[in-house]
């Protein structure tokens, strides 16, 4: 896959009853769903599929690792993502072999969102204290990193016991890790770490205004280039959207009103032209995704993931799949084209498996041409 950007969607994974039918899915019809919608947004020509990861109702996705593997063996180019893997409350040594047999089972089809999530009890449920929630997610990852990239690791931190000439199994496909994105609605701190390391940046700017997701964005874009990863336009940018559509807008907001009503993220808030006017959430005909989408630009510059929500608060199966077709058929055609447009050609493409093995080549040759130069200076 070489596209500049990658479009997809992603799921949290809610059990939300249908407003309009009273009825409630249960744990496995909802599952059965998220494999199907996965495998058509497949089929429709999207790029990415992202699954959340939730440990408490109403929500059912508490082994992401374990569907996206599912997943893997059923789908021939979707790269596989999370949305997000909580780094907080999970073992890095854990993550660090979970995700690996997922990059060796897809084929590298695969990277991982890194998050705090947005369930205060989750933490002591797994033994953790919310209070550290910054300095678990900074320290676990930098132990995540070492043991994807260091054959041995001696390790000794705050959080957990200490590892002594520790190996992760398997090693990473290719000798490259996945590529790792950190996402965050609302802390610079963890902008702050996906940037020191040159990591990718997802903001899911799905309940705040455009301006904030331009200030965190911002943020992170000038702390990639003082850490010397490159310029601010070359950090990898990611970016949550939510819409609802059909061929008239008005048919949209009439057959959406009673979900967003009742939904359980923002329900019984806002009304639904409130929301509409003061986040990304788009809710009418395909142009006008491709217009509010478009408009993203102006405000995070060029990015490389545009991923959407789509199955949630009680939609059902058929109306997702509906949602699926109009996003491959009629908006991601175009928003690809017009992102293409006067793209500057600084701007990296969106990250593969692929593309990273060839960094990785080409670092090590410069590595080994850079020593070789060393080695004949210090025989002059």
């Amino acid at each position: 896959m070489t596209n500049a950007m990658q479009f997809g969607i992603f799921s949290v994974g809610d059990i939300t009853t249908d407003p309009t039918t009273g009825h409630t899915p249960t744990d496995a019809s909802r599952l059965q769903d998220v494999l199907t919608i996965a495998q058509h947004a497949e089929d429709v020509g999207l790029d990415v599929f992202a699954m959340g990861e939730h440990h408490n109702p109403p929500f059912f996705p508490s082994s992401p690792v374990a569907i996206n593997s599912w997943l893997a063996a059923k789908t021939e180019k979707l790269i596989l993502s999370t949305a997000t893997t909580l780094i907080t409350t999970n073992d890095p040594v854990r993550l660090a072999e979970d995700y690996a047999v997922l990059q060796h089972l897809s084929g590298g089809r695969m990277d991982l969102t890194l998050g705090r999530g947005n369930t205060g009890p989750v933490y002591p449920w797994f033994g953790e204290d919310i209070r550290q929630g910054i300095p678990l997610a900074l320290e676990k990852y930098a132990l995540l990193r070492r043991l994807w990239r260091e054959d041995y690791v001696d390790w000794e931190g705050e959080f957990r016991t200490p590892l002594q000439g520790f190996q992760s199994t398997p090693r990473p496909l290719d000798g490259v890790p996945p590529f790792v994105w950190h996402g965050s609605i609302r802390s610079p701190e963890i902008a702050e770490q996906a940037a020191y390391y040159g990591d990718g940046f997802f903001s899911n700017h799905i309940f705040w205004p455009g301006s904030h997701t331009a200030k965190m964005v911002g943020f992170y874009r000038q702390r990639f280039e003082h850490y010397g990863h490159g310029t601010a336009a070359q950090a990898i940018v990611g970016l949550g959207g939510q819409a609802f559509m059909r061929k008239n807008s008005q048919d949209a907001v009439n057959e959406f009103r009673p979900y967003f009503d009742q939904a359980p993220v923002y329900g019984n808030g806002p009304s639904l032209e409130e929301f509409s006017s003061q986040t990304p959430l788009t809710v009418g005909s395909p142009q006008q995704v491709i217009d509010r989408t478009l408009g993203f630009r102006d405000y995070v510059g060029d990015y490389q993931r545009q991923l959407w929500l789509m199955d949630h608060a009680g939609l059902p199966l058929k109306t997702v799949l509906e949602q699926l077709d109009l996003l491959g058929g009629e908006v991601v055609p175009v928003l690809r084209k017009e992102f293409a447009n006067n793209r500057p050609t600084n701007v990296p493409d969106a990250p593969t498996h692929d593309a990273l093995v060839a960094a990785a080549a080409t670092s090590a040759v410069v590595d080994a041409a850079e020593k070789a130069e060393e080695t004949v200076e210090a025989q002059r």
